[in-house]
Parts: C-alpha cells; sequence; structure tokens
C-alpha cells in the first residue's frame, strides 16, 4: 500500500515518513501544493495525508481540485486549524477525515488504516481469506493462527491483494502501490515476491491470471501449508 505525505514541516513529514515505513507502507513526500499536486495526480496512492496550510497551493484548493478532477484517493487532512469550522469546510472540500494538531502518530496511522479499509468496502479491521489473515494494525500475518515473518515488500504486495479479495489486479497496479516515488520499479521482481510467498503461505494462495496479473483467493482454507 502506498501513501502521499503533504506537509511543509519537514520534522512533521519526517515522522509520519518514519511511522508509515514501519507500518508497512511505500512513502511519498510532498513539502508544497505544486508537489504534492503534481504527485496525486502522476502517482497512484491508497491515501493521502494533506496540511491545509501548504506554501503554493493551500491545501483546501488541492481538495477542490482533485476532486472535480475525479480523484478518489482518501484524504485525511492534518493541520493546525482546529475550529469546527475548518473542519466543516475541509469535509465539504473532498476530505474523508479530519485530524487536528498536535496528533499522536499512532492515531493517524489507526486512521490510515480506516480510510484504505473503508475505500475497499472492508468494514472489519483484519483481512481474512479462510485460514490467512493479514492484521494492518500489527502488520502481522498468519496462517491458521500461526505467524508468518515477511519482508516489507512481500507485505506490501499481499496487502495490496488481499484488499482486493478475488479481483485480478495487474502487474502494472502491483507496482505503482508497491514502490515510492524515488525507488527502482523493476516489474520483474514481482515475481520473485510471489514466489516468496507461495513458499510461505502455500503454493495456490496468489493465483496468476496469464496476462492479466494476480489474483488471492476468496477463501484459501484449502491451500495455505500444513503445519
Amino acid at each position: 500500500m502506498r501513501v502521499l505525505i503533504a506537509e511543509d514541516e519537514r520534522a512533521l513529514a519526517e515522522q509520519l515518513r518514519t511511522a508509515l515505513t514501519a507500518a508497512g507502507y511505500a512513502v511519498d513526500c510532498a513539502s508544497d501544493g505544486a508537489a504534492a499536486d503534481f504527485l496525486a495526480r502522476t502517482e497512484t496512492y491508497d491515501a493521502v495525508l494533506l496540511d491545509l496550510g501548504l506554501p503554493g497551493v493551500d491545501g483546501l484548493t488541492l481538495l477542490r481540485r482533485w476532486r472535480e478532477a475525479g480523484l478518489d484517493v482518501p484524504v485525511l487532512v492534518l493541520t493546525a486549524r482546529g475550529s469546527w469550522t475548518e473542519r466543516v469546510l475541509g469535509i465539504d472540500s473532498g476530505a474523508d477525515d479530519y485530524l487536528p494538531k498536535p496528533y499522536r502518530v499512532e492515531e493517524v496511522l489507526a486512521r490510515v488504516r480506516a480510510l484504505i479499509r473503508r475505500s475497499h468496502g472492508h468494514a472489519q479491521p483484519e483481512l481474512r481469506c479462510g485460514d490467512l489473515t493479514l492484521d494492518p494494525g500489527r502488520a502481522r500475518v498468519t496462517v491458521r493462527g500461526a505467524a508468518v515473518a515477511l519482508t516489507s515488500h512481500e507485505y506490501r504486495l499481499l496487502a495490496y491483494l488481499m484488499h482486493h479479495p478475488g479481483r485480478v489486479v495487474s502487474r502494472q497496479a502491483l507496482t505503482e502501490h508497491l514502490y515510492a516515488q524515488d525507488r527502482d520499479r523493476d516489474s520483474n521482481t514481482l515475481e520473485v515476491f510471489v514466489a516468496r510467498l507461495r513458499r510461505k503461505l502455500g503454493t495456490s494462495v496468489i493465483e496468476t491470471v496469464r496476462g492479466l496479473g494476480y489474483r488471492v483467493a476468496d477463501d484459501a482454507r484449502e491451500q495455505a501449508p500444513g503445519p
């Protein structure tokens, strides 16, 4: 899963980047409105953390522009403007959630998880496919209750597929959601990550749909490896 942080306060942006990266997200940062607008329009994100007081183009203007352009990425507004009128204005401009500063990073992470979960139609905090469970809150994957150790890239790949159970996800989409902007996006490495996940989770949990992409089964009860 991939997140954009649009925040001009360097220390706050770095704090959020560190926390989100540790939680298993690929993260890009923008320190002004123009950069945030460019990234939102040219890259693919699962959520945006947006400061309203960005230099150049303010956050409310960006929100309106994105929604008018049909960009439906979930947006969490983070701002020092704490009045209820500002909150209403932010929501009416297209924000999905609103968190005033100062905030705890743990709450930001929880709200990001909720935004992404709701945007994909998931009501429960954990994602399940039969005996396979992914807990975004703890970045933890289990098979029949036993924890499975995954690398950050393996976790991101599995998380994105499990947010779209039963749907074929293209290699391009996976690549866009797996890597931050400044990383080498070699789609051929997807095969390596898929092979590793199959060894750890079971050979049939992730299905290859030739010429289209990959799919995680709706029900993986008979696909997970035995003890």
